[in-house]
């Protein structure tokens, strides 16, 4: 999450997240200290994190699903940093009418975000 922090070009006042329970009491922790507010969304409800949702699908079909040259995790979470990258300059969304991410954001927000999206 500090990752996250130093790297956004806005404040975070809020985190909203599932209801998944893998890290939830260390990170409500770290919210709490970083007075950060955090939503838990109701479970089976995955239209209200839709984005999330469908980027999570793409994922699923065009990165996990690629043999990996990865040895370790260290080098497979430099794969996932590669793919995201792909995703947000070079992939097309449908939702953003064909636009990537970047082409969004700079079409429809120009200004300091454009050189800030991970």
């Amino acid at each position: 999450m500090l990752e996250l922090i130093e790297k956004t070009p806005f404040t975070i006042e809020s985190i909203q997240v599932d209801g998944g329970s893998e890290f939830m009491d260390e990170f409500e922790k770290a919210c709490q200290t970083l007075k950060i507010d955090l939503y838990v969304l109701p479970p089976k409800r995955p239209q209200y994190n839709g984005g999330v949702e469908r980027s999570n699908r793409t994922f699923r079909e065009e990165f996990y699903t690629q043999p990996s040259l990865a040895n370790s995790m260290a080098d497979l979470n430099e794969e996932l940093k590669k793919a995201l990258h792909k995703y947000n300059h070079y992939r097309p969304h449908h939702h953003l009418k064909l636009y990537t991410p970047i082409e969004y954001i700079n079409n429809n927000y120009p200004g300091d975000l454009q050189s800030h999206i991970i």
